[in-house]
């Protein structure tokens, strides 16, 4: 071997021993371990003595064993050259970590197997993060339903019982209004006028607590309608394959709801257009306006209303952003996975 050979290969085993970050080391043809590294020692609690000459099926956890995933691994490393799993794996003191590995079969010239080189990384960490988060987004779309479930609660009961009973009302004046004398007619038109309109409100309500149009109507022409109420000028397009569940359909709408509010309060736009379409087997929606933008973009920034259309298409699994247009305006952006079959 030529000394610079020597003094690269050197320099090589000393850069593998000395990481911490990841477990690297080498096992002879039949899993045994034969060289290790100080992050092996870190992650799994052994020194070199105490593992070398052991085989690698003492690092899984007693159901892998029985299972005979280590050597279900080597079998595959050596017949595809490689093999990458993440799963739980056992420290020296018992305790379980989960863990990124690579196992690479290693051959030399002649093309005899000499071996296998297993790199390891403890991922319990981000495990943990992930799964907080994805437990966040779970109990966010309980949240999300229970609140959809009360208004629907409140929105039956308002046009169930209080709406009937004022339009009851309302056909009571009309009918003593064309009994009673002149002199009294007009002031029953007035209280009649003041029970219609208490009545429009009233639909008015139900309609922004629980939108009742989505059923019967579709998606696009609630949104629509919707638009037309906030007398902005604007147009709903639907390139959708196939209409929303009434899940999606309603999330849908409340994110669209949100950043038309949005648009109306601060973007001082002159028109919007919101384009549904379908996309990777869910639904991408865009709301584009030409005004002069909302204050803040940054949905983690504390506005409640963009954290509020993130959280809702987060927590359906999809995703949303906000952007500024580089003609002015905003476009927010967002998608939502069709869970149907």
């Amino acid at each position: 071997m030529h000394p610079d050979d020597w003094r690269e290969s050197d320099l090589f085993r000393l850069l593998v021993l000395g990481v911490r970050d990841y477990g690297i080391f080498m096992l002879d043809p039949g899993g045994h371990v034969v060289s290790w590294n100080a992050g092996a020692e870190r992650i799994k609690g052994y020194t070199a003595e105490e593992i070398i000459g052991r085989h690698f099926s003492t690092f899984y956890p007693p159901e892998d064993v029985q299972a005979g995933k280590p050597e279900w691994e080597l079998r595959v490393a050596k017949a595809e050259g490689a093999l990458e799993d993440e799963g739980w794996r056992v420290r020296k003191d018992g305790t379980r970590f989960w863990a990124n590995v690579i196992i690479t079969a290693l051959y030399d010239d002649t093309g005899e197997l000499r071996g296998f080189g297993k790199v390891t990384r403890d991922m319990t960490e981000r495990r943990r993060a992930e799964q907080q988060l994805t437990d966040r987004r779970r109990l966010l779309a309980h949240l999300v339903e229970a609140q959809e479930q009360e208004r629907q609660r409140i929105a039956w009961d308002i046009h169930d019982d209080t709406i009937q009973a004022m339009v009851a009302v309302d056909m009571r004046l009309q009918h003593l209004a064309r009994k009673l004398p002149a002199e009294y007619r007009e002031t029953v038109e007035q209280l009649d006028g003041a029970v219609r309109s208490a009545i429009s409100r009233l639909r008015n309500l139900v309609f922004r607590v629980r939108p009742p149009g989505i059923d019967r109507q579709g998606l696009r022409d609630s949104l629509a309608g919707y638009l037309a109420d906030t007398a902005m000028v604007g147009e709903v397009r639907s390139e959708l394959e196939r209409e929303p569940d009434d899940a999606a359909a309603i999330t849908i709408f409340r994110i669209c709801q949100e950043a038309l509010t949005n648009v109306r309060k601060h973007a001082k736009a002159s028109s919007v257009v919101v384009t549904m379409s379908t996309v990777d087997r869910g639904f991408l929606v865009r709301v584009v306006d030409d005004g002069v933008g909302i204050p803040d973009l940054d949905p983690n920034a504390g506005h409640y209303g963009l954290i509020e259309m993130r959280e809702r298409a987060e927590g359906a699994g999809g995703w949303c952003t906000v952007t500024a247009r580089d003609g002015g305006g905003t476009a927010v952006e967002f998608w939502l996975p069709d869970v149907r079959p």
